[in-house]
């Protein structure tokens, strides 16, 4: 059934689609600011200066902040494997069962547990428990995002597993290989460094503006939070910068994988049509890419590179589009089974290309804004040094707004890693043999009871619902980052009280929004 042109496949690829990038946008800054929120705790209780612990408390809030907003809209996720893919859920449950349950009931409770012993523990606990409680929540937050990272990356290259003959699923033989599939080793260190690169760019932005609104108010730069701010300008430069280098190494990494596992959808995100050696990385392409009419497709390039980025010379072949269309299609079928359980897609032809447009701009998008953000990191820490302070409206508020700059990279990298992989949900590995290999089409995967009316219900649903808690997440980031190193109410963030009575009459140390 179509509905404003779109069948229930559509609709509900484009529902998980929305849901899951909506939901990633937190997933990194709730990694990335937490390790940086935790080295600040460190800090101060390393040093015992002021200006560490008021960082802690300020970029604190805005941590749980977002890791409530990221909990909410996570849980969306689990619930549409039964509710639109359940088809997907049932090929792939014996293998994410043990995955998921590990995220929930081990990293997840090892997280919120220790995070509320944060949050109700200042002044409470020992000071160096109080600081190991934010390290646990903050290491769950890792353990959790890699067991997420192995299930996706199991989809791009299965294994440890064999087909059951009786039912033609995968079932899990060797829970250590998934755990340590090559794909998702690549894909997790690529996630976290690309998670440290938005945390380092809000605090440059955030720190930029504060220290130019205190230049202009005439305030001391000899007082605690001018310190503040500094710190976290210049913390927040060196990380982004960093973590830009090493997203670069562990992309490369990934690129080379790519090469071995997905040739396709390498050649994809380069919209090479004919097969070249040596290949030729594109700068800029135009033509037909959105209709995927391949033989339409002009670039301008830069010779030799791609070959080093798939093989790591310089004169390896890349194989193109057309090439591999023609070799998937002899392996895996021209068209799809004349099976029911395809829908609407049952005996039509496959285009085992995915649309050339998003993959070759979503990787160009993720790159691109990867390093605008390398870009204002450098300006923050020029700016800033020997104790200088930026007054350059153009260069505050470009930096300001340069924050977005790793979250549409971060977003634009999970797109790109998802759209090349189609038309496959469980992409085939190529290290198998043809008759031992893994593979599902996306196709197959939606549930079978659905319409797309009620796809599209559920998808407006959730659309409105996300939309009021973007808006409920930016107005309180907004007025925690205006109000600066306060309690949240207006007062001045207090030190921990040093004694029980002053802690069962004040409770100003606790973080006090969670409530």
């Amino acid at each position: 059934m179509d509905v404003l042109g779109m069948d229930t496949l559509d609709i509900a690829r484009w529902q998980f689609g929305i849901t899951t990038v909506y939901h990633f946008l937190m997933v990194p800054l709730t990694i990335g600011l937490g390790i940086l929120v935790a080295v600040m705790h460190t800090m101060w209780v390393r040093t015992d200066k002021p200006e560490w612990l008021r960082m802690t408390r300020f970029w604190g809030r805005i941590y749980l902040i977002n890791f409530v907003l990221g909990v909410a809209t996570g849980l969306v996720q689990e619930f549409q494997f039964g509710l639109a893919w359940s088809e997907y859920s049932r090929f792939v449950g014996d293998v994410f069962g043990s995955l998921l349950a590990l995220e929930a009931l081990l990293a997840f409770f090892l997280e919120s547990t220790f995070l509320g012993l944060w949050i109700f523990g200042w002044g409470r606990i020992p000071k160096k428990l109080h600081l190991a409680a934010l390290w646990a929540a903050v290491i769950g937050s890792v353990v959790s995002a890699y067991f997420i990272i192995a299930a996706n990356s199991w989809m791009q290259h299965p294994v440890g597993v064999e087909v059951d003959d009786a039912t033609g699923r995968p079932v899990q033989v060797d829970f250590l290989a998934v755990l340590t599939n090559n794909t998702a080793l690549a894909a997790f260190s690529h996630a976290i460094v690309a998670a440290l690169m938005v945390a380092g760019a809000l605090l440059v932005g955030i720190g930029l503006w504060h220290l130019r609104k205190r230049r202009l108010a005439g305030r001391s730069p000899e007082d605690v939070d001018h310190a503040v701010w500094r710190r976290s300008v210049r913390l927040g430069g060196w990380v982004s910068l960093a973590a830009f280098a090493l997203t670069a190494l562990t992309g490369d990494w990934q690129g080379k994988l790519m090469y071995e596992q997905q040739p396709l959808k390498m050649s994809s995100a380069e919209a090479l049509c004919q097969t070249e050696a040596p290949a030729s990385f594109s700068i800029f392409a135009w033509g037909k890419l959105g209709d995927n009419e391949c033989d339409d497709v002009h670039s301008i390039t830069v010779p030799y590179i791609l070959s080093y980025l798939a093989h790591g010379d310089f004169s390896t072949a890349v194989p193109g589009v057309n090439e591999l269309q023609e070799e998937y299609a002899a392996v895996y079928g021209e068209t799809y089974p004349d099976d029911p359980s395809f829908g609407d897609k049952a005996g039509e032809p496959i285009d085992y290309a995915p649309v050339l447009a998003v993959t070759y701009w979503s990787f160009r998008l993720m790159i691109g804004m990867g390093a605008v953000s390398a870009g204002v990191a450098a300006y923050a820490l020029w700016s800033t040094r020997r104790g200088r302070v930026p007054t350059s409206r153009i260069g505050v508020y470009g930096s300001l707004l340069a924050v977005g700059a790793p979250f549409v990279a971060n977003a634009a990298g999970w797109i790109f890693t998802e759209m090349g992989r189609q038309p496959f949900v469980v992409h085939p590995n190529p290290d198998v043999a043809v008759e031992d290999q893994v593979w599902f089409f996306t196709a197959q995967a939606v549930s079978p009871g659905i319409s797309a009316a009620e796809v599209w219900t559920s998808l407006i649903s959730l659309g409105l619902v996300y939309g009021a808690l973007a808006v409920v997440e930016l107005w309180l980031i907004t007025r925690f980052v205006r109000a600066g190193v306060t309690t949240g109410d207006g007062h001045p963030a207090p030190e921990p009280p040093d004694d029980d009575a002053a802690r069962n009459d004040r409770d100003d140390d606790v973080l006090q929004f969670a409530h």
